[in-house]
């Protein structure tokens, strides 16, 4: 039986070309290899924040075999499978599988706004395909659908579906979650990690991790290993100006900008993204240089 999924792991960014027309699979490479040396606990490329529907069917498998092998099973890798087609879910998924994905993470269809009813035959459907984990990703504010707890309970009677990424602000459904669901279902929280930590969560989908791997891997740590609330609590306030700058509409783009500040460039969003306005690079260029990184 595969290990489970625990700790932080980055929803990793999508490198592009200067012109943003080209996704540069090197400095994709480059990123998976950094984010294991530097402690992350695992990778997902192909979320909302590697811009996944913003590529072309071929660019996301070319992303996902990039980072499968490129991590060589040194740390879990799950790949982006949302889409708003359940066939077209399950054909995602197993290619992920095929490609030695390690998990899958399905964000909801995020058009039809699906039933509960729906919603359960889904990701029946894909979970029945394939042989490897089910991450479901509850985002209301993007997909549309609130899987609320007792939506979440009624999933994990799916034999595949055995994790969440919980992106509301709403603290206490990891508290909820794990109440009703037991040990059938593992809460990561996607917005609230710290915060998540103390009620339960094992892990946290982090974007914040893109530019600050070690830290992010360490705040886990600290709460979930070393019960350290003291020295957590003191690297959260370290970290919070850059989970404030991934956190909202600025996600993208702000971490796109940190990396180019440190010298790592992947390029521009794609549009209808914008770039960070200049005014803000400089005050994110501030907050990195407080934090050392660049």
């Amino acid at each position: 039986m595969a290990k489970p999924f625990r700790g932080t792991y980055t929803v990793l960014i999508t490198p592009f070309d200067e012109t943003g027309a080209k996704v540069d699979l090197k400095a994709m490479a480059d990123l998976v290899d950094w984010q294991i040396k530097q402690g992350i606990h695992g990778l997902i490329p192909l979320g909302s924040t590697g811009e996944f529907l913003s590529l072309t069917d071929d660019e996301q498998a070319a992303v996902a075999e990039t980072a499968i092998k490129a991590a060589k099973g040194r740390v879990p890798v799950l790949i982006g499978t949302g889409c708003e087609n359940t066939l077209d879910g399950v054909r995602l998924s197993k290619r992920a599988e095929a490609l030695g994905a390690d998990g899958v993470m399905i964000i909801p269809p995020f058009y039809s706004t699906p039933t509960e009813d729906e919603l359960f035959e889904h990701y029946r459907r894909i979970g029945e395909a394939i042989g490897i984990p089910i991450m479901i990703y509850n985002n209301p504010a993007t997909a549309n659908v609130d899987m609320r707890p007792e939506t979440v309970k009624r999933l994990s009677a799916i034999d595949n579906v055995r994790y969440i990424k919980e992106s509301t602000l709403e603290v206490t459904r990891v508290r909820d979650i794990i109440d009703l669901c037991g040990d059938r279902m593992t809460v990561f929280a996607g917005i609230l990690g710290y915060e998540s930590f103390w009620l339960g969560a094992q892990g946290w989908v982090a974007v914040c991790s893109n530019l600050l791997p070690a830290e992010s891997a360490k705040l886990f740590e600290l709460v979930a290993d070393a019960k350290d609330q003291p020295a957590a609590l003191a690297l959260y306030k370290r970290i919070l100006p850059i989970v404030r700058w991934v956190g909202g509409h600025r996600y993208v783009a702000a971490t796109k900008a940190g990396f180019a500040m440190m010298g790592r460039p992947v390029g521009p969003p794609r549009p209808p993204r914008l770039p960070l306005p200049a005014a803000d690079v400089e005050a994110l260029r501030k907050d990195l240089k407080a934090l050392g990184v660049i």
